[in-house]
């Protein structure tokens, strides 16, 4: 087992993974930029490095800068948590040429399922179901002619990166041109590969994913699933397992598809498998996460397994303790995120100093946050302040209780993305477990308006 990790993220995901480290008895160091100087989460570290000025470009995402304050460290792996850098299998293969162990998937796993084409290929070859489709567009293809196979309407999509840039929805012929366009330059400008490929659009799908762990010794489980419908401009918003309404025979075949791609390109670490479902309950695959992600915590709940502990075990060459059958779901988990945002002026970030930051508590609440009354939001990252979750032993009661601890929480000083989420927990087609993942704009936003 390793003595000492480097953990090269920052915020909420810093500290679980300090956490985590403390608990195997490994000391935890951690990177931090200025912006991120005197960040109450640095104190729960054994040592804290600075590693450079306030832009992610010139400190988190600085590989080299990262690579050093390994060395300096006198660390044997690199936790990368998510986003940044967590996904880049050339930082992956350059922690491992410089003499650490990277926790995460091998650089070629990485590389397989971190762009979509190839992992669509990989799927394919695995024989998991996937949207009908093309292969990547070439610059003299007749799109027009690849558009009408797949038909209308129809997703241009990025073959790299995520989050919902470099897609564009085509309804009919006229727009293919202009939604082409638009699409490779966001996907260049985001990405730096324009690269893009034409799947077939399913209206109102849900978004449902599979919690995976393999390890190096061939061992492959799943976690069951989480439904992650709820979302804002492809963002998640509220993440829950198990998912509503999804028959237990289509969620055991999903589950078992997420294993089968896992295992045929040989996955060690955590990830996700993620997947349409249709209204008809058929599923498709459209892609991995190469990470852990931000809602791990709600397939812990659901099972009592520490993943990001099982990730630091993995990456030391440990097999799995437990196989498939030892997994059982118990009850059910919600988790809502909350961000730094105005909800009501379009999810504008809200950044700015905490003056008071109460948060809820009580039975069958857990609180995932690095935040304090007195903690300043930075500008520069990603807005997510906290990760509120509940686990009780139906639904019903966890929505009960995820109500109550939203109307307990207390934040001034900025605008955050609770009142919507007070909204949502209370929402007749939520509670019914009958949303999909464009519900926000189409139904609950206009309501407001």
């Amino acid at each position: 087992m390793f003595q000492r990790i480097l953990v090269a993220n920052r915020g909420e995901i810093a500290l679980r993974i300090i956490r985590a480290c403390h608990d195997l008895g490994i000391k935890a160091i951690c990177v931090y930029s200025e912006a991120d100087r005197g960040a109450p989460y640095l104190d729960v570290a054994d040592d804290a490095i600075c590693i450079g000025p306030p832009p992610s470009a010139e400190s988190y995402l600085k590989q080299n800068m990262i690579i050093s304050a390994a060395e300096v460290a006198d660390v044997q792996a690199i936790h990368p948590g998510y986003g940044f850098l967590s996904e880049n299998a050339q930082f992956a293969e350059k922690v491992r040429d410089s003499g650490f162990e990277f926790i995460g998937p091998t650089p070629q796993a990485m590389r397989r399922l971190g762009d979509k084409d190839q992992a669509r290929q990989a799927a394919v070859q695995a024989g998991v179901p996937v949207v009908p489709g093309t292969g990547l567009i070439e610059p003299d293809q007749d799109v027009t002619a690849l558009a009408a196979g797949v038909g209308y309407p129809l997703l241009i999509k990025a073959a790299a990166g995520g989050g919902g840039r470099g897609m564009r929805v085509v309804r009919e012929p006229a727009g293919l041109a202009d939604a082409l366009a638009q699409a490779r330059a966001e996907a260049e400008t985001a990405f730096k590969d324009s690269r893009v490929y034409i799947e077939k659009y399913i209206d109102r799908p849900r978004h449902v994913e599979v919690q995976l762990l393999g390890d190096k010794h061939g061992h492959f489980v799943h976690l069951w699933e989480r439904d992650c419908s709820l979302q804002r401009r492809h963002q998640k918003l509220v993440e829950e397992s198990p998912a509503p309404n999804l028959p237990l025979e289509v969620r055991r075949a999903m589950c078992e598809a997420a294993v089968k791609l896992a295992r045929s390109v040989g996955y060690s670490s955590a990830g996700t498998c993620e997947f349409l479902v249709d209204r008809d309950h058929n599923f498709y695959f459209i892609e991995v996460n190469a990470r852990i992600q931000v809602e791990h915590p709600v397939s812990e709940l659901v099972t009592g397994i520490d993943l990001v502990r099982e990730q630091i075990r993995i990456a030391a060459g440990e097999p799995l303790s437990f196989r498939q059958e030892d997994i059982v779901h118990r009850g059910c988990a919600i988790e809502c995120r909350i961000n730094a945002e105005d909800p009501a002026n379009g999810f504008r970030p809200s950044p700015g100093t905490i003056t008071r930051w109460q948060p809820a508590g009580g039975p069958g609440v857990r609180l995932d946050s690095h935040v304090i009354t007195g903690y300043r939001v930075p500008p520069n990252y990603d807005s997510l302040v906290a990760k509120l979750l509940v686990h009780q032993p139906t639904r019903e009661l966890a929505l009960a209780t995820m109500r109550r601890a939203l109307a307990e929480f207390r934040v001034e000083g900025i605008r955050t993305t609770i009142p919507i989420l007070q909204q949502l927990m209370n929402d007749p087609k939520f509670v019914a477990g009958e949303v999909y993942t464009t519900y926000i704009e189409r139904e609950v936003l206009p309501r407001g308006s």
